[in-house]
């Protein structure tokens, strides 16, 4: 069998992206093996890719393998996994290796992946499904709360979007002009982002915001407490903790409760939360994929079809 694999020569761009053939990997004890349908890029791929104190901080190696989500087919079985049978639909998370034919992770790091979710799908949902729960539910909200989201047409904003309006809070959501109508369709009140956001959200609603969650940067925590929202009520997954204001919470995916990603499949099979895909790439085309996500303004998430035949 042969296990095209995406590689990174050196740090720096999609440049130094290259396919090769690797040997296919043997799972051990407690370990599966996956054959992958896809993979989705997330912005800490080309980030680890590009700079090596990140990449030694997430214990990536360079040169090495690409991407960390993917969703495939269970393949083989190491010595003592039980939960796991060969054929079995898996979505995971393969940090530095995600995109090649075949990975080999732990039993306990795969989540199934339920008829009437794509593998496609599926494939985007690991560190943004995870990341948008952790974000949203440590707000705790209701259908009293009105709540302001910042970065929200990206692959962790469309979700939380949808998981905050599920809750009956109204939610207003912080995007370029471009992705307005489309955060509608999500249930949003949109609004522009930059200089000024906090005057906007203000023209937006007649209803005071009484918490948010910011997906990029820190500008949607500022705006929040300039519109007098508690410090406990805001959210942040893009700053480090030490250079929060005190009280904001600085989160995660790794904070997400351990059946976020079942319970956001079961929203996408029932037709209650949908997922944006703005482009699929086969394989070979990596690089191209990898240059689109880092020029930004990407509306939800970018797919490597690694085969076609399984998405």
């Amino acid at each position: 069998m042969s296990n095209r694999t995406v590689w990174q020569t050196a740090f720096g761009g999609p440049e130094n992206i290259e396919i090769v053939e690797a040997e296919v990997p043997v799972p051990g004890p407690g370990e599966v093996r996956v054959r992958v349908a896809a993979a989705g890029l997330n912005p800490v791929d080309w980030k680890l890719a590009a700079y090596p104190a990140l990449a030694e901080a997430f214990r990536v190696t360079v040169p090495g393998g690409y991407g960390n989500d993917f969703a495939g087919v269970v393949d083989a079985l190491g010595d003592g996994v039980e939960r796991w049978s060969v054929g079995d639909r898996v979505l995971g998370a393969a940090r530095g290796h995600a995109i090649a034919e075949f990975v080999v992770v732990p039993a306990t790091k795969l989540v199934a992946v339920p008829g009437g979710v794509s593998l496609r799908d599926a494939a985007t949902l690991d560190i943004a499904g995870r990341t948008a729960a952790a974000a949203v539910d440590a707000l705790e909200l209701t259908a009293s709360d009105a709540v302001l989201i910042g970065g929200a047409a990206g692959g962790v904003g469309v979700i939380a979007v949808q998981l905050a309006a599920a809750t009956g809070a109204q939610v207003i959501a912080t995007a370029s002009e471009s992705n307005h109508d489309f955060l509608r369709e999500l249930g949003a009140i949109p609004v522009a982002y930059g200089a000024g956001l906090a005057e906007r959200v203000r023209a937006a609603t007649d209803r005071p915001v009484t918490a948010a969650t910011d997906l990029q940067g820190t500008e949607t925590v500022d705006a929040a407490l300039a519109l007098g929202v508690s410090p406990e009520r805001i959210t942040s997954i893009a700053a480090n903790g030490a250079t929060l204001p005190e009280g904001v919470i600085a989160t995660g995916g790794g904070n997400a409760r351990p059946d976020a990603l079942a319970d956001i499949q079961r929203r996408i099979a029932d037709g209650t939360l949908r997922l944006e895909i703005a482009g699929t790439y086969p394989i070979e085309e990596t690089a191209a994929a990898v240059e689109r996500l880092r020029d930004g303004h990407v509306r939800g998430k970018l797919v490597i079809a690694v085969d076609p035949a399984l998405v």
